[in-house]
């Protein structure tokens, strides 16, 4: 097994449902807030919408044989004295979690690229939008119903265009229509796409994969996009060219995506349009990416 490892970094509104002392926070302010979570650090936490993906990656890992091929860094905007109460619910839930920075306030996502993280989960739409100026893959978890198949297998879902590739193609379909989109894409189709900012974290899940006859692996991908026919053909050898395997690829043609997130499975899926994420949302966990021109006025 490779020593490289997947590194994700979660805030912990993400991890935990710390929707009640969020609320006092802006209602109240600071002082009240530390108040309440001092008050309360002896109280474990409700588990958040990206518990349940965060304990799946974990078990991927082996403490027996000191297999580590996934690590889970905690970034929250809280002192470390407030943060007290989410490493007390840490250990009641006993995941392996032993890195992170209590941020005192300031945007936590600085601390991405030091822990070498390859993706960013977080519930705040503003430090998600820094980390991925930064360079950094990274989405806004939404209020989801996570998917709780039961198996082990940890099945992760992207949208192309502006989430796995540059959105290039994108502008083209804004700005002069679908017919022009499709020539394009079709003329085009023997030059692989630019890598969009979640190329590296799906070539971090290629690096496991590769490990594992791909029948026994723990970990599946799926690209789910409303490309369609002729526009497929430059994804496909997009991602030939760059030598990473996707498992599963849904070309839905506009169809929303919801339905088909469900019959897949999807422990996560991350979507740089709005509106697909709000379906997406009432089927599995779902992560708005804000780049590219969709989010342009954002």
């Amino acid at each position: 097994m490779s020593d490289k490892k997947l590194v994700i970094a979660i805030s912990s509104r993400a991890l935990f449902d710390l929707e009640a002392a969020h609320k006092i926070f802006e209602k109240e302010g600071v002082d009240a807030y530390c108040k309440y979570q001092i008050e309360r650090e002896s109280e474990v936490l409700g588990q958040g919408v990206a518990f349940p993906l965060v304990q799946k990656l974990l078990k991927l890992n082996d403490p027996d044989d000191g297999n580590v091929q996934v690590e889970v860094i905690l970034l929250s905007r809280n002192s470390a004295d407030t943060g007290l109460r989410v490493f007390n619910s840490i250990e009641h839930y006993k995941l392996e979690i032993v890195r992170a920075a209590f941020s005192g306030g300031e945007m936590p996502y600085r601390y991405v690229r030091p822990f070498g993280a390859h993706l960013f989960l977080s519930a705040d739409p503003e430090d998600v939008k820094a980390a991925l100026d930064s360079g950094l893959a990274a989405a806004t978890i939404l209020p989801s119903k996570a998917n709780d198949s039961g198996e082990s297998l940890v099945r992760i879902a992207f949208d192309g265009d502006a989430v796995l590739f540059s959105d290039e193609a994108e502008q083209i379909y804004q700005k002069s229509g679908l017919a022009e989109f499709e020539a394009t894409e079709k003329a085009s189709a023997e030059t692989p796409l630019p890598g969009g900012p979640f190329k590296e974290f799906l070539a971090a899940l290629h690096e496991i994969q590769s490990h594992y006859p791909a029948k026994s692996s723990p970990i599946r991908t799926a690209l789910v996009t409303a490309r369609c026919a002729p526009a497929h053909e430059r994804v496909i050898k997009t991602l030939r060219a760059w030598d990473i395997r996707i498992d599963e690829a849904l070309f839905l043609g506009g169809r929303p995506k919801g339905e088909f997130l469900a019959a897949y499975g999807a422990d996560l899926f991350v979507d740089d349009q709005q509106g697909h994420c709000d379906i997406a949302s009432e089927y599995v966990l779902t992560g708005h990416v804000p780049s590219g021109i969709s989010n342009k006025d954002a």
